[in-house]
């Protein structure tokens, strides 16, 4: 689990809000012939506020605590997000790819089939999680309190037509296409990352910043104060 940090600028009197919310992490994405610029891979409601913000700017801090070894990590990173391609907000992503420079993680990606990890990772998730993507828009007012709340589907299966009579299929074939289209894929390109270590004394911490030697990016580290 992370702590995910973006500012909110949409607030009626204007003001700059900073917003932070947990998310799972779900796996690395990386390349053998550049290990120095993996990706992490997320997962979000593309309805979601934090989705807005970051398409205002992909910049964001994320802190991860490792409680079983006592380590933080604190990253600066660019964080993006994919929908399905149908959606709108899919051509923005594809523009940001197309420009992605050689130091970012993203640029190592520019072939990879998005929409397929898109799909592949949904699929990973359960009955249960997959139907958080059905219910209304997060964080809009609860219309009906909670009798209504108990209407909402409460696990997606993926529709098999040979397995399922055809009433449940077309059922099942529905609320899954909702949850998937609703389903998106979140991005971290780490930028800088704060590395705390307190497992064993004396505490120790560093710095590591992303630079472009030539060709090859390299990660220097600068020992700070814990």
């Amino acid at each position: 689990m992370v702590q995910v940090a973006t500012l909110d600028s949409n607030r009626p009197d204007g003001t700059l809000i900073p917003r932070v919310r947990s998310q799972i992490f779900r796996s690395f994405l990386e390349d053998p012939n550049t290990p120095s610029l993996p990706l992490l891979l997320s997962s979000t409601d593309i309805r979601s506020p934090k989705v807005t913000q970051l398409t205002a700017s992909c910049k964001s801090e994320i802190v991860w605590w490792i409680e079983g070894t006592k380590q933080q990590f604190r990253f600066i990173a660019d964080l993006y997000v994919i929908p399905q391609p149908q959606n709108p907000l899919h051509a923005h992503f594809q523009e940001v790819l197309s420009e992605a420079k050689k130091d970012t993680g993203l640029s190592v990606f520019k072939k990879q089939d998005w929409e397929n990890h898109r799909v592949k990772m949904f699929r990973t998730m359960s009955a249960k999680m997959k139907a958080s993507w059905c219910r209304p828009v997060p964080g809009s007012k609860l219309e009906g309190g909670q009798e209504e709340a108990k209407k909402w589907p409460e696990k997606v299966v993926e529709p098999n037509e040979k397995e399922m009579e055809k009433k449940e299929y077309e059922e099942a074939k529905k609320i899954w296409e909702i949850a998937l289209g609703n389903f998106a894929l979140v991005v971290v390109d780490p930028i800088e990352v704060d590395f705390v270590d307190l497992e064993t004394p004396p505490d120790k911490r560093s710095l590591f910043k992303k630079k472009l030697h030539g060709d090859t990016v390299v990660w220097e580290e600068e020992e700070l104060v814990p």
